[in-house]
């Protein structure tokens, strides 16, 4: 099945927390699919590590660590669903 909407899209409702990434929603998508958000995912992150916040902000730091943490693990489900499944990324 396609990716419905825009994959960029999708990664930022990821780091937002409006959409989680579990193993069953991922039956539906391809192999390039998964490679697109994957991509997509890279890109995001890139996004948030560059945001400069200053250490004194300690609520604008917990959001950013927070929005790292649901990345990087939406990555890891993700690329472990590809494992087990051997799926090539």
């Amino acid at each position: 099945m396609a990716i419905s909407g825009n994959p960029k899209k999708i990664a930022q409702d990821v780091r937002d927390g409006f959409v989680i990434v579990a193993p069953p929603m991922l039956k539906t998508y391809t192999a390039q699919d998964m490679k697109t958000i994957l991509t997509n995912l890279a890109m995001v992150t890139r996004e948030v590590r560059g945001e400069v916040i200053p250490l004194e902000d300690v609520m604008a730091l917990k959001r950013r660590n927070m929005q790292l943490s649901r990345l990087t693990q939406a990555e890891m489900i993700i690329r472990s669903h590809c494992k087990k499944r051997r799926i090539p990324i």
